[in-house]
C-alpha cells in the first residue's frame, strides 16, 4: 500500500499571501512560489504612496485640461501697430486644426512705409527770367508819309531805281537804311563810292559822286514781295518820265523784279527765262528816249536787300563790279578826283 498521500489544501486564486516586506499581494502558486516578484518593478518610497493633496491636484490638472479647449479660430488676436499719422491693424497667424495659414509678418519700419502717404516735398520756385522788353514794332507809312525823297538833279552819271522803300526808309528818309541791305557795301566795293558811306549820306551822293536816287514804288513795305504786280507796273511810266526829264547818263535798275515789269509794260509779256540778263540791256531799251534824246542805257544789277538770298555775295559784287568800272572811268573823264572827294567827306564830317 502506497503510503497516504497528503493532501494540499486548495488555495484559490484569489488567496493571496502576504509576506513579510512585501506590500503586493503574491499568489505563490501562479508567480512560481513568489519568484516572480523578484522581477516586478518597484518605485521610490517618495513616489509609491502618493498623498491625497497631490493626488487631488493631479486630478485637477487632468479635469482643467480636458474642459479647457479653447477655439483659436474664433478669437483671433490683434496686434496694433502705430505709425506718426495712423493706426494699422495686422492681424496675427490664425491656425486651424485642419490647415495652417501663414500671413507674412510686417515690421513696424515697412509699416510706417506702406500707410503713411507720401508727403510732397516743396520744390524750389525758380526766379523768373526777366522778360525783355518787346521789339517796338514799326507803323508802316504810306506813300505820302515817306519821308524818303528823290534825289534827280540834272547830268547826274548814274541814276539809281530800286523797287520801293523799306520800312525803315520810309521812317528815317535815308536809302537803304536797314542794316542788312548790301547797298552802301556794294557802292563801294564796287568804286562807285571812295569810301564807304552810310544811310545817311544819301543826300550827299549827288554832289559828291553824281550818283541819284529814286524807286519805282513810292509805297513802303517790309519787302518788295509784299507789292502787287499791278503796282509794278503802274510805276513804270513815272519811271520813264523821270529820266526823260532829268536825263542821266545810265539808268541802274536795282533788282531783277523792276526789269520784269519794264519788260511787261513795253512788251505787254513776260520776259523768258533765256531773254534775261544781268548788266548792260540792248540799246533798243533805252529809257526816256524821245525829243531828239536816245534815251539813257539800262544796267540791270542784282537786289541789294538782306532778305534775297539767291545769289551769292560774290556773285553780286561781280555785277556790281561791272558797273563801278564804267562809273570809275566816266568820272575820271569828267575830271572828278575821287582824293577831293574823300577831303570833301571829311571836312563834312568834322
Amino acid at each position: 500500500m502506497s503510503p497516504p498521500t497528503e493532501i494540499q489544501p486548495k488555495v484559490e486564486d484569489d488567496e493571496l499571501v502576504l509576506e513579510a516586506g512585501e506590500d503586493v499581494p503574491v499568489n505563490k502558486i501562479t508567480s512560481f512560489n513568489g519568484k516572480l516578484q523578484q522581477f516586478l518593478h518597484k518605485g521610490t518610497a517618495a513616489h509609491s504612496a502618493p498623498s491625497a493633496s497631490s493626488t487631488t491636484i493631479s486630478q485637477h490638472h487632468i479635469n482643467t485640461n480636458a474642459e479647457y479647449k479653447p477655439n483659436i479660430s474664433e478669437h483671433q488676436s490683434e496686434v496694433i501697430i502705430s505709425s506718426p499719422k495712423r493706426k494699422n491693424m495686422v492681424p496675427q497667424t490664425t491656425a486651424s486644426a485642419t490647415s495652417t495659414t501663414t500671413t507674412p509678418r510686417t515690421t513696424r519700419s515697412q509699416s510706417i512705409l506702406m500707410t503713411t502717404p507720401p508727403v510732397p516735398t516743396k520744390r524750389k520756385r525758380s526766379k523768373p527770367t526777366p522778360k525783355l522788353p518787346p521789339t517796338p514794332q514799326l507803323a508802316t507809312p504810306s506813300a505820302a508819309d515817306s519821308l524818303l525823297r528823290d534825289t534827280i538833279p540834272p547830268n547826274l552819271i548814274l541814276l539809281l531805281v530800286g523797287v520801293n522803300p523799306g520800312i525803315m526808309t520810309g521812317i528815317t528818309g535815308y536809302a537803304y537804311a536797314h542794316p542788312s541791305n548790301l547797298f552802301w557795301k556794294l557802292l563801294y566795293s564796287s568804286g562807285i563810292t571812295s569810301i564807304r558811306h552810310i544811310p545817311a549820306d544819301t543826300y550827299k551822293l549827288p554832289a559828291l559822286y553824281s550818283v541819284g536816287n529814286t524807286n519805282i514804288v513810292e509805297r513802303p513795305t517790309r519787302d518788295a514781295s509784299m507789292l502787287s504786280r499791278a503796282e509794278m507796273d503802274a510805276g513804270v511810266p513815272i519811271l520813264e518820265a523821270k529820266v526823260a526829264a532829268q536825263r542821266p547818263e545810265v539808268v541802274c535798275l536795282v533788282g531783277k523784279s523792276i526789269w520784269e515789269a519794264v519788260w511787261r509794260v513795253r512788251h505787254g509779256r513776260g520776259i523768258r527765262k533765256e531773254e534775261f540778263r544781268y548788266g548792260w540791256q540792248a540799246e533798243t531799251e533805252n529809257m526816256g528816249r524821245g525829243d531828239g534824246w536816245g534815251g539813257a542805257p539800262i544796267f540791270v544789277a542784282t537786289t541789294t536787300s538782306g532778305l534775297a538770298a539767291g545769289m551769292k555775295p560774290a556773285e553780286k559784287e561781280a555785277v556790281w563790279a561791272e558797273l563801278g568800272s564804267w562809273v570809275v572811268r566816266r568820272r575820271v573823264e569828267r575830271g572828278v578826283d575821287d582824293e577831293v572827294i574823300k577831303d570833301e567827306v571829311v571836312k563834312d564830317e568834322v
